[in-house]
């Protein structure tokens, strides 16, 4: 059985490992989870539940990268 698993992530498939957590997939991915915010299976995820939640086949995520800017 693989270690690996497909999800969706804003709208593009990726590969990642079977259970990450995910602040993990966030910094795997590149983005700096400090920054974003997180639509998990088409809910808001609140950061406080982030470390618990661990990515499983299928999830869809939509990441949000916070501007600033005047």
């Amino acid at each position: 059985m693989s270690n690996e698993i497909t999800i969706q992530v804003n709208g593009e498939t990726h590969s990642c490992s079977f259970e990450i957590s995910l602040p993990d997939l966030l910094q795997q991915l590149g983005f700096n989870p400090r920054l974003v915010a997180v639509e998990y299976n088409g809910e808001i995820l609140h950061r406080q539940f982030w470390p618990e939640t661990k990515v499983q086949p299928s999830d869809r995520l939509e990441v949000v990268t916070i501007v600033g800017g005047g």
